[in-house]
């Protein structure tokens, strides 16, 4: 088994390093001055033992591989970026091949099922952080994450066994789960206060608008008939596992990052917006977390920096009725 890892950012650069340093077979698909550091320097992988720099072999699209039986595709792109990732590896990888989404929200699954016959979902809960090109952290210790994992839409096979097999070579916790997408849909829900966090920081205020935002996207995902994992479940999945390794430096959570680095987009569409697409599906509104994509939006069009809106003005743009 060889893994492609599509989007070899702060997720899927530090999963990418801990297969390697595992003696399993790792390409890294890359972009821009990441991809040129990775090539002319090696991946550099920090974490509570130290920094390790290490030769892993790197692309820049799937046109740059030679592709073979037993090779597995980990998609870390964000969800934007997902449905260019797929036209892209649907011309070059053979259809037969697994893609397995190492990604937060739930679209993502469905849309590598209109290519790909064998889909797999991982739910992602394993901080990390690209620090700059060529350079990502893990920042839990000495399990750098969990990564449960599940056929979709529901199941599990051989290969799911294989792909968590290898995940807890590398270190991390992995267990197959066949309801999958009930555990993503429960990290969805830790996952929409994201873009608040991103635009307003952690301002007073801040964990009440979140504590709504939730708040409303359970509620549309059980006017929907959506299943989904409770808070406890979660908290019980990550006890004593998860443990911080280094202080939080980082300001903020992935969707932070993203305006850190000024990447020009965003996830929101695919985390509070998928709470919206619901709630318009159903006949129902989400006021709390279309205001929270709007706002990641604009701030990732625009440039502005994160951590820069007071709460007072997120709370202003709401509907007189929200």
């Amino acid at each position: 088994m060889r893994f492609i890892v599509y989007g070899a950012g702060a997720v899927g650069g530090v999963l990418g390093a801990y297969l390697h340093l595992s003696g399993q077979q790792v390409v890294l698909i890359a972009r821009g001055a990441h991809l040129t550091a990775i090539r002319e320097r090696g991946l550099t992988l920090e974490d509570a033992t130290g920094s390790r720099t290490m030769a892993v072999p790197a692309v820049a699209g799937p046109r740059e591989i030679e592709w073979r039986d037993g090779d597995v595709v980990l998609l870390g792109v964000k969800g934007q970026d997902t449905e260019a990732a797929l036209r892209e590896l649907a011309v070059y990888a053979p259809a037969a091949t697994p893609v397995v989404c190492l990604q937060n929200g739930v679209d993502n699954e469905r849309q590598a099922l209109r290519a790909f016959e064998h889909v797999y979902g991982i739910c992602v809960m394993s901080p990390t952080t690209h620090l700059t090109p060529g350079v990502v952290r893990a920042d839990c210790h000495p399990v750098p994450g969990l990564l449960d994992v599940g056929r979709f839409p529901s199941g599990v096979d051989a290969t799911a066994e294989s792909i968590a097999a290898a995940l807890r070579k590398a270190g991390y916790e992995s267990v197959p789960r066949p309801d999958i997408m009930r555990w993503k849909y429960g990290k969805l829900l830790r996952n929409v206060g994201n873009a608040v966090d991103a635009v307003c920081g952690r301002a007073d205020g801040v964990r009440e608008i979140v504590g709504r935002i939730r708040a409303e996207a359970e509620a549309v995902l059980d006017a929907a008939g959506i299943a989904y994992t409770p808070e406890g479940e979660d908290n019980e999945r990550r006890a004593g596992i998860l443990k911080a390794a280094v202080a939080d430096s980082r300001g903020g959570g992935s969707s932070w990052q993203s305006l850190a680095r000024g990447t020009g987009h965003i996830e929101a569409d695919y985390l509070s917006g998928e709470i919206v697409l619901v709630a318009r599906l159903h006949g129902l509104t989400a006021p709390y977390n279309e205001n929270a994509r709007r706002w990641a939006n604009l701030f990732a069009r625009e440039g502005r920096p994160p951590a820069s809106l007071p709460t007072e003005q997120w709370l202003a743009t709401l509907p007189a009725d929200a």
